[in-house]
């Protein structure tokens, strides 16, 4: 029986579909196993969202081949796409899959041989137009099922639209079936995933008629919306979520910059009136619910003044929690093109305040539920006789071990000890 690894860079559209990869190979007689073992062939499902990703996977294939060096390498995902020729100059790599080959794994493992020459499967991403569901399944009570892929924006720091082509959704009716496939599975959560989520649409249908149907799924429990661009994140939609059976209370809203000056040099489809507008409407409907919000610091012509409106901007707002990046230049993006670098240095010492802002944000938004009883569900690992969960409100909660919580929701008074900072609440 042939073995076949996975390990993921990126966001949870990549869990998803990571997920999704690994039952195939399931299906067709081969056996997963973990990354940390040996196995007869190595998948790296990668994000080229920052340079880290880039390197960490030149990492992790000198890692496979140190430790396995007859097993076969394979790398697929959106650095893949973007960049196969710097990839099979990888001492190591046997294969390339570009985005339409990716779900073509099965087959191309199946005919995977030893090469003096790497494999390359890649293609012209005009030419990606079909969506490939998938879900993920086995790793965490929750499921990351992605809805949308692609994007039609051109933001000019973005690479994406590059690696994953233009905007395309599932039906209405595929998304149910799959939720209803979850479900069957005992999984309580469904994520919403996708590249802009906000963008789904199939034919006549729109994310609003999808989170409608969605509501109505027996077995799921609860929903979340991964992450939504602010200028499609509608009343209607917000109001929904606030007397909905299903959807948390907890949004994601990209901000990238609260300068206006730096978000039309990036392109965004939203100013700050607006984003603000968006923040002051879901706390006048829901007044627990937690924001997060994606913020890139250093981007070209991003002076002191500017760092400090978006700075000022964020501390005005009652954002729960921060996920900051530093800008890095990505080839074939337009912002590469613009005047006025940031020295990197100065890139760093931003990210790190906003870092601080982040800890403070959250640890004002965890501090207004102490005493409160909020419902948490609880995941299965066991932590050192700990185990945690999530609020509806995406409080992170640890408790000790307790094998009847596993998978349940369960009413919990929240005490400080038992608030965690939540995972990957701040990205380099």
């Amino acid at each position: 029986m042939k073995t076949v690894a996975f390990h993921t860079l990126g966001c949870k559209l990549n869990y998803s579909e990571t997920s999704t990869l690994s039952r195939l190979i399931e299906n067709e007689g081969m056996k997963k196993v973990d990354f940390t073992n040996d196995a007869d062939v190595y998948v790296i499902n990668t994000c080229s969202v920052t340079e880290n990703a880039d390197k960490e996977c030149k990492q992790l294939v000198r890692q496979i081949r140190r430790r396995s060096p007859d097993a076969g390498v394979v790398i697929t995902g959106c650095y893949a796409q973007l960049k196969p020729k710097e990839i099979s100059e990888i001492e190591g790599v046997d294969m390339v899959l570009g985005a339409a080959e990716k779900f073509n794994l099965v087959h191309h493992i199946k005919t995977l041989q030893p090469q003096t020459q790497p494999q390359v499967y890649s293609c012209d991403i005009d030419d990606v137009n079909i969506f490939h569901s998938s879900f993920s399944y086995g790793d965490r009570t929750r499921s990351f099922l992605k809805v949308q892929d692609g994007c039609d924006y051109s933001c000019s720091f973005c690479t994406i639209p590059l690696a994953r082509g233009a905007s395309r959704s599932d039906t209405v009716f595929g998304a149910v079936n799959k939720a209803k496939e979850i479900a069957a599975l005992g999984t309580k959560e469904i994520v919403l995933t996708g590249i802009n989520l906000g963008d789904f649409k199939n034919g006549e249908e729109v994310f609003f008629d999808l989170i409608k149907a969605l509501d109505e799924v027996e077995g799921i429990e609860r929903y979340r919306i991964s992450s939504i661009e602010p200028n499609l994140l509608t009343d209607e939609i917000i109001d929904w979520v606030s007397i909905s059976k299903k959807f948390m209370p907890h949004f994601h809203i990209p901000l990238q910059s609260g300068s206006d000056k730096i978000l039309k040099l990036m392109r965004r489809r939203y100013l700050t009136d607006l984003y603000k507008s968006r923040v002051e409407k879901i706390k006048s409907v829901m007044p627990d619910a937690c924001i997060g919000a994606d913020v890139i610091v250093g981007f070209p012509g991003e002076t002191e003044e500017d760092f400090k409106t978006t700075f000022d901007f964020i501390h005005s707002l009652p954002i729960s929690y921060l996920h900051v990046f530093t800008y890095s230049e990505r080839l074939n993006t337009l912002a590469t093109t613009l005047p006025n670098a940031v020295p990197m240095h100065i890139r760093k010492q931003r990210n790190q305040m906003l870092r601080n802002l982040s800890s403070k944000l959250m640890h004002h938004f965890r501090n207004q539920f102490e005493n409160t009883i909020r419902k948490v569900l609880f995941e299965s690992e066991n932590k050192n006789g700990m185990m945690e969960g999530y609020s509806d409100n995406y409080l992170r909660i640890s408790l000790p071990f307790d094998e009847n919580k596993i998978n349940q929701i369960v009413d919990v008074k929240i005490q400080e000890q038992q608030l965690l900072s939540l995972q990957n609440e701040v990205m380099a």
